[in-house]
């Protein structure tokens, strides 16, 4: 859990864990209430750990495997735009490989291009950066398509690079709409929460976007303060705004019946129990999802086809129990 401010985190205890050391203490202090696992290749998961990984989430699946090109120093200044072919076809190198790992164990994969951008005015030849982004995000679908593999993009607007380019949704189905008319046809949007609230992005209005597009893919659930990625719990802010949110996922089937969607954590409790941050994230979700259940009905349809704000917020705190 480090910071710029403290680089040996505020976990130092936990410098030297593993991935397997990391995967059973979640497993044990999260048992039933994970179904499956997310890992960066290669940090977290490569073929070289991959059956004692595996021996360690005993039973449990993994979902997704997301690139780790903004845990390596190289690509401090891009990998998939970097203008360094040598540099450019390493991050391009290790963007396959994940996705072949993917294919392999049956999981997506997903792509969040933090480290793709700039810092200063004058640093970036943008419109080749953009079309280094798309050309490479393109490659590492198409690797994934042999595979029936879907690959997940989620946007941020900053952290690590200053000014990321993917860095809103508008940006996200740009370069989604581009590969589509490529031909290109497996790449959804992965909803961060607070990516999406840090730009004040409504979340339910973009899952009902999304959803009625069919580019509603995956879902990283936390919240936070709105003006950095804190990642911190689920429901411990933006509230309503989950709520509304946990409507339209219903509304959209997410995870529902035989729909293979999951909803994943993604949580960076500094100083927090760890395996304490999820479980509550958890509950709170299961607690604002049925809320969501009793709330979305006829009512509430036909005060969102009035516009009816103040009828609206009579069902909604109804739903709370006022």
């Amino acid at each position: 859990m480090a910071t710029r401010f403290n680089p040996g985190g505020y976990k130092p205890e936990l410098a030297g864990a593993s991935t397997v050391d990391k995967v059973r203490t979640a497993v044990d202090g999260l048992g039933d209430l994970m179904d499956d696992y997310e890992f960066h290749y290669p940090q977290e998961i490569s073929h070289d750990n991959l059956d004692v990984v595996r021996e360690a989430l005993d039973g449990h699946g993994i979902y997704a495997i997301a690139t780790g090109t903004h845990l390596n120093p190289r690509f401090g200044k891009g990998g998939l735009t970097s203008p360094d072919d040598s540099v450019r076809n390493a991050a391009l190198a290790e963007g396959k490989e994940a996705a072949q790992l993917a294919g392999e164990v049956g999981s997506q994969i997903i792509v969040w291009p933090g480290v793709e951008g700039y810092n200063y005015p004058f640093q970036t030849p943008y419109a080749e950066s953009w079309a280094r982004l798309i050309d490479g995000v393109g490659q590492i679908a198409t690797e994934c398509a042999t595979s029936g593999t879907t690959l997940f993009l989620e946007h941020k607007n900053s952290e690590p690079a200053m000014k990321i380019f993917m860095r809103n949704i508008g940006m996200t189905l740009h370069v989604i709409h581009k590969l589509r008319g490529e031909g290109i046809d497996n790449v959804q949007v992965n909803m961060d929460w607070q990516h999406l609230i840090m730009n004040g992005e409504n979340l339910a209005e973009y899952a009902a976007l999304l959803a009625a597009e069919g580019l509603l893919g995956h879902q990283h659930a936390n919240s936070g303060w709105g003006t950095f990625d804190d990642d911190n719990m689920v429901g411990a802010t933006a509230f309503m705004e989950t709520l509304e949110l946990a409507i339209e996922l219903r509304r959209a089937g997410y995870g529902q019946g035989d729909d293979p969607r999951r909803l994943g954590f993604d949580l960076y409790p500094y100083t927090e129990d760890a395996v304490g941050a999820v479980k509550r994230s958890v509950l709170q979700w299961r607690f604002i999802d049925g809320v969501a259940a009793k709330l979305d009905g006829a009512e509430l349809r036909k005060a969102q086809q009035d516009k009816d704000a103040v009828r609206a917020y009579e069902l909604v705190y109804g739903a709370l129990g006022a």
